[in-house]
């Protein structure tokens, strides 16, 4: 794996967050917060987790800081928040990953879990497992915002590419 690699993943994954926010957009303040029975209740929950891992993530990889807790997703009250919040994320994130070479993909990282459980893994395989899980959440909340009418489209890596590539 090297940065060129991580970072086309990383321009698919903000690609791919910005699909599912233009389609939860669409829908009403209570469509956004209702229980759609989603591993995190909501789109919202669904798509605030998804920041937060993130967010925390970055914080593990980028800075030694291990939160104890993922954000409330009280604390987005609306998909504008929540884009605006995640915007200034995307350019946290993109200034880190811009700060590597390819040698630090294969660093140890050391963190603890929101449980307080220490771990290590390679830096690139935690990069690649933050795409990944918000691919898992992002196809959740592309359920439910399916269901109310206001399907994202799709999500495809390689539609990315293709789109990329045109």
């Amino acid at each position: 794996m090297n940065k060129s690699d991580i970072l086309t993943l990383f321009d698919y994954n903000y690609w791919a967050n910005a699909r599912v926010l233009k389609a939860a957009a669409k829908l009403t303040p209570d469509q956004f917060i209702a229980s759609a029975g989603l591993s995190h209740g909501s789109v919202r929950g669904a798509l605030v987790h998804t920041l937060g891992a993130e967010m925390v993530w970055r914080l593990r990889c980028a800075e030694g800081i291990s939160p104890a807790a993922l954000p409330d997703e009280k604390d987005y009250p609306t998909v504008d928040v929540l884009r605006d919040r995640w915007a200034a994320e995307e350019q946290k994130m993109r200034a880190y990953l811009n700060s590597l070479g390819d040698e630090a993909l294969n660093q140890t990282v050391q963190y603890k879990t929101t449980k307080g459980v220490s771990f290590e893994n390679v830096l690139w395989n935690l990069l690649v497992h933050v795409v990944n899980h918000g691919t898992q959440f992002r196809a959740e909340a592309g359920i439910a915002l399916t269901a109310y009418g206001q399907s994202p489209g799709d999500l495809d890596l390689l539609l990315y590419l293709r789109e990329k590539m045109a």
